[in-house]
């Protein structure tokens, strides 16, 4: 059974800075993980995206203040945010897919929730 695991969400001060985590268990390799949001009353998005050759894609809306990376030892994927803002407030999922992050995404963690306070 495959499961995502998120962890380091909280609430923070505008300006401020998270790590959020997700470990993926019950899976032989996963080729894309990605994290995604969802603020209240709005649409699911993709924040960060961390694809099978290591390449990386973000939502301008957060270019140059988050940065994604892959442990592939552990099967684990982070997230640093930094310069958060009161927008970033969402609940944040982790993804991961068996295909090119194209091609969408297979399992999804519970979720984290981070709040930003201005």
């Amino acid at each position: 059974q495959v499961q995502l695991v998120e962890s380091g969400g909280g609430s923070v001060q505008a300006g401020g800075s998270l790590r959020l985590s997700c470990a993926a268990s019950g899976v032989t390799y996963t080729l894309c993980m990605a994290w995604f949001r969802q603020a209240p009353g709005k649409e699911r998005e993709g924040v960060a995206h961390f694809d099978h050759d290591g390449t990386t894609r973000y939502a301008d809306s957060v270019k140059g203040r988050f940065t994604i990376a892959k442990e592939n030892a552990k099967n684990i994927v982070v997230l640093e945010m930094k310069s958060l803002k009161p927008e970033d407030t969402a609940m944040y999922y982790c993804a991961a897919g068996v295909h090119s992050c194209d091609d969408g995404m297979d399992y999804w963690g519970k979720g984290t929730l981070v709040t930003i306070s201005s």
